[in-house]
């Protein structure tokens, strides 16, 4: 922990005697942009860190009080334990409470040679609702309206407000809208932003309604969709043998010796194949040995991929999201996204989808490409689910930008791009079974 709040210490320009902490208790070991937060000051005279959509980034607290307070978390008095059967994985659990009243919570071809920008830094975002309560809560954003014959995506989305749900709970509702076609992202047991932009795209793709705090009917419909969200899984040989390599190098000119990209274990291959975050796929399983085949598992079951035929994409740059309509104007699904960032924007107006590659490589050009490390001359990256794109690129007719998939499906839609749309590779995968060139692509602001 000190390591982290050290990594605090310049980035925000403070004394040192201050730490950043996530709504679950964790220290936040990065700065977000300026233009990503509103800093606000909650009922205790703390400072806080708040998204545009309500949802609570971070709190500002004494350094000596977190960690002391942090000593003592596994003794903490939490009524709501018994609920969490996960409780005990998390050292943090107590250490920082964000339900106490008081505080603020709120036609495809294979191995086509992709040339691209670097992923960003290595950023991690959880996000919270903020308590309504009090006058902690920021204005909304004004609402923006679609182009015509567009269902409407209202900017001004309320803060989704959960009544002491377990972990148990919000993974079913996650898995309902990703069996529905309205992404979460990863399934993590976790409420945080992604998962209110797909209740609220769940809502125009359906027409319907649904309260994520009704359990009951969250499970009636699950049982419709498919059957309970948590099953059974036997791994298997294949499973455990891979092939998998030891460990992803960070330098560009490293990576480019390996044969292939792979999984780097059996645990992050199969939360990819379940849409899991794969801290959570272990945590539902403690003490289980991923490596040995015949061991039985709990995993969530994400349902088949979305079908149809997408005519229309709208790269939402505000709300990190993509919308992907059919030739009727219908909404068919929509997916978390990291999309630009200010220094690197993402294009403006409407480009076209030129192509579709699966399994892409990625060529490194220092030319064309910022500088990457101590790299100067051109790198032929090869494919593979942790490669710099993932295991998709769909080419837009802009050059060098694309929708394509990631090696870290944790911090969609809470990180920044290099311009490109980024999503988790098993959406960009379904998203690219349903388009074809000549698709557009309209980003809006």
């Amino acid at each position: 922990m000190a390591t982290q709040a050290g990594a605090q210490q310049g980035i925000r320009g403070y004394d040192g005697h201050t730490v950043l902490v996530t709504p679950e208790g964790e220290v936040l070991d990065y700065m977000p942009e300026t233009s990503e937060v509103i800093v606000r000051t909650d009922s205790r005279g703390r400072r806080v860190l708040i998204d545009h959509y309500g949802n609570l980034i971070a709190t500002e607290m004494p350094a000596d009080s977190y960690f002391g307070r942090n000593q003592q978390a596994r003794n903490y008095d939490d009524p709501y334990a018994a609920q969490d059967p996960y409780a005990s994985e998390d050292p943090y659990r107590g250490g920082f409470d964000a339900r106490d009243p008081g505080r603020v919570t709120g036609t495809v071809r294979r191995n086509d040679g992709i040339t691209r920008m670097p992923l960003d830094p290595q950023d991690d975002l959880d996000t919270a609702s903020i308590d309504p309560r009090g006058n902690d809560f920021p204005p909304a954003p004004a609402p923006m309206t679609e182009p015509q014959g567009q269902p409407a995506s209202p900017r001004d989305e309320p803060v989704i407000q959960l009544k002491n749900k377990s972990q148990a709970e919000i993974t079913a509702l996650q898995v309902f809208l990703d069996r529905e076609g309205a992404s979460p992202g990863v399934i993590d047991g976790k409420m945080g932003s992604n998962v209110t932009k797909a209740l609220k795209a769940w809502e125009q793709i359906s027409g319907e309604t649904l309260d994520p705090n009704d359990t009951e009917s969250v499970l009636e419909r699950l049982r419709m969709s498919g059957g309970m969200p948590v099953v059974s899984y036997t791994i298997t040989p294949a499973d455990a043998a891979g092939p998998y390599v030891a460990e992803i190098p960070e330098d560009y000119a490293h990576k480019a010796l390996l044969p292939r990209l792979s999984f780097t274990s059996t645990t992050e291959m199969l939360a990819e194949r379940f849409h899991m975050d794969e801290g959570y796929l272990k945590a539902l399983n403690p003490g289980a040995d991923f490596t040995i085949p015949g061991t039985i598992v709990k995993v969530v079951d994400p349902g088949q991929p979305k079908t149809g035929v997408v005519a229309r994409i709208i790269a939402d740059k505000a709300r990190k999201q993509v919308f992907a309509y059919g030739a009727d104007g219908a909404l068919i699904s929509a997916y978390p996204a990291s999309i630009g960032s200010s220094d690197t924007p993402s294009p403006s107006g409407t480009v076209t989808v030129e192509r579709v590659a699966l399994d892409p490589g990625y060529t490194y050009n220092p030319k064309i490409n910022f500088q990457q490390g101590a790299n100067d001359k051109v790198l032929a990256i090869p494919p593979g689910p942790n490669g710099p794109v993932g295991t998709v690129w769909i080419a837009l007719s802009k050059p060098t930008y694309g929708i394509h998939g990631t090696p870290e499906p944790s911090k969609i839609g809470r990180t920044q791009s290099h311009g490109c749309i980024r999503l988790t590779n098993w959406d960009a995968t379904e998203l690219a079974k349903m388009v074809k060139p000549g698709v557009t692509v309209e980003f809006i602001d």
